[in-house]
């Protein structure tokens, strides 16, 4: 039998949420992995790439993983009622449950992760919260069949970490070898630890405007959950 996953695709995704875990997804035996949205028109990712669908929700098979990347567009999703009704519909059928970066505050939003414990970008993290879930400052974190992958690039760790958990370790490590992923960054600063306080503060700057307005949509998707 097929293993079928199923990426959700938005405007404004972060693609490298979505391409890297497809990268390894794609390589399991046997697997089909599907970018699921609203309709069948292109879906322009942050940046300006531009994504087609393989199917829509209507269209969707039953999927084994469905997993929900994350990106700015994320903030119109904690309140979208038709994406949020199509992840609980699969949801209730899937193996696994799972989200990249951001893409875990709408497994919240869609009421997927009360008491679980969970990853999403440090930006985010405390957001969570609202949602009933257990922030963790992890790449992965593995709750019952709740997956979550932590910002961006965890999203290679996170797709890794599934593929462990379907095929085994010896699969994983072998599309790890075909991939080359052997990361050795030129610069030590992926994390606010890292980076130091002056550069932390320069990102979270920058990106001020869309995390007030995400924090005000997740308090308002949590409002509607209870």
């Amino acid at each position: 039998m097929p293993f079928h996953a199923g990426f959700l695709l938005f405007p404004d995704i972060t693609q490298l949420d979505m391409t890297g875990p497809w990268e390894v997804l794609t390589k399991l035996p046997g697997a089909e992995v599907h970018l699921v949205s609203k309709t069948m028109e292109p879906v322009s990712a942050g940046g300006g790439m531009r994504i087609v669908p393989t199917t829509t929700y209507a269209a969707c098979p039953q999927l084994d993983l469905v997993c929900v990347p994350g990106g700015s567009g994320v903030n119109a999703l904690l309140e979208d009622e038709e994406t949020l009704a199509f992840l609980r519909r699969q949801a209730a059928g899937a193996r696994y449950v799972t989200s990249v970066c951001t893409g875990s505050l709408v497994l919240g939003a869609a009421g997927l992760l009360r008491g679980k414990r969970a990853a999403t970008h440090w930006m985010s993290m405390d957001m969570l919260k609202e949602f009933g879930a257990v922030p963790v400052h992890q790449r992965v974190v593995i709750d019952g069949n709740v997956i979550t992958g932590g910002g961006v690039t965890a999203g290679i760790d996170f797709g890794l970490t599934v593929a462990a958990e379907i095929a085994g370790p010896e699969v994983a490590k072998a599309i790890q070898l075909g991939i080359e992923y052997n990361p050795q960054p030129p610069f030590d600063a992926g994390s606010p630890e890292k980076a130091g306080a002056a550069l932390t503060a320069m990102a979270q700057q920058a990106a001020a405007a869309r995390q007030s307005e995400r924090a005000a949509a997740v308090k308002r998707a949590a409002r509607r959950l209870t």
